[in-house]
C-alpha cells in the first residue's frame, strides 16, 4: 500500500469540481479517455494552486499517477484536492478523482495524481508563492 492508499478510502481535502462525463469524452466502448480525465484534474489542482499562489500558476509536473477503475459515460465526477507541499515558488497538490455511478449508485475512487505547480508572474517568470 502507498502513502496515498487508504484502507478504507474517502476523499482527501476539498472539492474543487465536479463534472459528468459525457460521450464526446469517451471511446468506442463507452470508457472515459484517460487524458480527458488528466485535463480536468489539472483545472481542479490549477484552481486550488492558484488561489493559495494568489494569482497565475503553471502546472510544471504530475507524479505517482494511477487508475484503479474505468469510468463509464454519465458517471458523476468529484474532484477533490489537498496541498501537500509549499516551497519558494512551487505547490505540490494531491488530485483525487471520486465517481458516484449513476447505474449502479457505487461511490468509489478513480484515481490520484500529484500535481507539481509554479506561481508565475505576467511575464511567466517564476514568482514567490505568499506565505499563509
Amino acid at each position: 500500500m502507498t502513502e496515498l492508499e487508504q484502507d478504507d478510502p474517502v476523499p482527501q481535502g476539498d472539492l474543487a469540481l465536479q463534472i459528468t462525463a459525457l460521450p464526446r469524452d469517451a471511446n468506442g466502448f463507452g470508457d472515459i479517455y484517460g487524458g480527458w480525465l488528466v485535463a480536468q484534474m489539472d483545472l481542479a489542482g490549477t484552481a486550488t494552486a492558484s488561489r493559495l499562489a494568489g494569482g497565475r500558476v503553471a502546472t510544471v509536473a504530475i507524479d505517482r499517477m494511477a487508475f484503479m477503475v474505468p469510468v463509464a459515460v454519465g458517471a458523476q465526477l468529484s474532484f477533490y484536492t489537498k496541498p501537500l507541499q509549499q516551497g519558494r515558488s512551487s505547490i505540490q497538490m494531491l488530485v483525487e478523482v471520486w465517481s458516484d455511478d449513476p447505474l449502479s449508485s457505487e461511490w468509489r475512487k478513480v484515481t490520484e495524481a500529484v500535481f507539481v505547480f509554479v506561481a508565475i508572474d505576467r511575464g511567466g517568470r517564476t514568482r514567490a508563492v505568499p506565505r499563509r
